[in-house]
């Protein structure tokens, strides 16, 4: 059984979606992972991270990835148990159960090197 959510935000609840549900079971400041649930013909809507990575791993089932590359081509993926199939960020995807599937979804912070400010130089203390 999966801890219930707290005050502090600590674990999501199990929510209900139109496809299925989710369950969040793990986050921190870089990473969500969530249980999904995906009914047989429930699929999610077609949408974009601008800054995270998707991981899709199936547990059970068969889940297509569909994902829009350049020029609006759509890239097919069939996942089965134990596969897995990534999404970087800037590019529409969605996702579809083609029978009833369990599978884990993380969520990646996408890091940008660019991300640290110095006030000071490091080096050997003289």
């Amino acid at each position: 059984m999966l801890p219930k959510k707290t005050d502090r935000g600590d674990f999501a609840l199990r929510q209900g979606k139109d496809w299925g549900y989710t369950t969040e079971f793990f986050r921190n400041a870089m990473v969500s992972a969530h249980h999904l649930e995906v009914n047989k013909g429930g699929y999610c809507s077609e949408h974009i991270h601008r800054h995270k990575y998707n991981l899709f791993y199936v547990i059970s089932g068969r889940l297509k990835i569909s994902i829009w590359r350049e020029n609006d081509v759509e890239d097919v993926t069939i996942l089965t148990a134990g596969q897995a199939s990534a999404v970087s960020p800037g590019f529409y995807h969605k996702f579809e159960g083609l029978e009833k599937t369990e599978c884990i979804e993380v969520y990646q912070v996408l890091l940008i090197e660019s991300d640290i400010e110095r006030r000071t130089q490091g080096g050997p203390r003289k």
